[in-house]
């Protein structure tokens, strides 16, 4: 069945993919992004199913006005992809506090400006699916990924507690979880580099740096098999709560749920027996 999806970043990497196999689907799309005539110009022009509208997903006003837009054309809103995010690459003393400040208003407190302004439709229809993209890096710390990381843990506690608030108007949620995969990520246009510079890290740094340059284009996901799949997620009567993607994703959040299965095991000496004694 036919429904109406509405997709952040759309304007290149995963959000275009995203935005094609939904209208070859036959959905119709609202497909977003910052410079809305490159959204246009990547999905092949004006059609019936297709909105583009321009979106800062930082700011809340051009939120609401892309939500309204969607509405007035379509009526409704089945489906939001919040997808669009950027990279903050570089070691937790060399991002400044502005870059650390700029990744966390894009990479969760953008998806929040959609989601707040998307809500009020989904529960006036009584139906609707919130479908978050995270990243394993939302599961698992790595290194040069502190401020990236951050947003996306972030991410990862909002989405898992909105369930509860949303879930008695028949709305769903899902947090997806991929691995490495050649979207357009590590471009100039999504990534920035830690803008000071310490001694000590300097070496280090650059080496890190490098590696992550060379990446670009290599990663061994597929993002066109990706929106393949979400697109069969959203379809379901009962989509998951999360969804880990890619041959890398899936061992790795295993790896991650033991490891915290150990921990909480080797815990019990000391963090078990704290409660107040007139509570035991």
């Amino acid at each position: 069945m036919s429904k109406v999806i509405f997709v952040t970043g759309a304007g290149r990497g995963l959000g275009t993919d995203i935005a094609r196999r939904a209208l070859a689907a036959g959905h119709q799309v609202v497909a977003t992004g910052r410079r809305p005539d490159s959204v246009l110009e990547v999905l092949g022009g004006e059609q019936e199913n297709l909105l583009v509208t321009a979106l800062d997903i930082t700011s809340p006003d051009a939120a609401q006005a892309a939500v309204d837009a969607a509405v007035e054309r379509f009526g409704r809103i089945d489906v939001l992809i919040n997808n669009a995010a950027t990279f903050q690459a570089g070691y937790f003393e060399e991002i400044s506090d502005a870059q650390m400040r700029a990744q966390m208003e894009t990479n969760l407190f953008g998806p929040m400006n959609i989601t707040r302004a998307v809500l009020p439709v989904m529960r006036k229809q009584r139906s609707g699916h919130i479908v978050t993209l995270s990243s394993i890096a939302g599961l698992v710390g790595q290194e040069f990924c502190v401020a990236y990381a951050a947003a996306k843990f972030g991410v990862e506690g909002w989405m898992e507690s909105l369930r509860f608030d949303v879930e008695p108007y028949n709305i769903r949620t899902t947090v997806v979880e991929p691995g490495f995969f050649r979207t357009e990520l590590l471009v100039d246009a999504s990534t920035s580099w830690a803008e000071l510079s310490i001694d000590d890290y300097a070496e280090r740094t650059r080496t890190t740096k490098a590696m992550w340059q060379s990446m670009n284009g290599q990663q061994a996901g597929d993002p066109a098999k990706l929106a393949d799949a979400l697109l069969k997620l959203v379809d379901l009567d009962e989509p998951p709560l999360r969804f880990v993607a890619g041959d890398d994703a899936i061992p790795t959040a295993e790896a991650k749920a033991k490891e915290l299965a150990d921990q909480a095991n080797a815990s019990r000496a000391l963090g078990l027996d704290l409660a107040h004694a007139d509570t035991a």
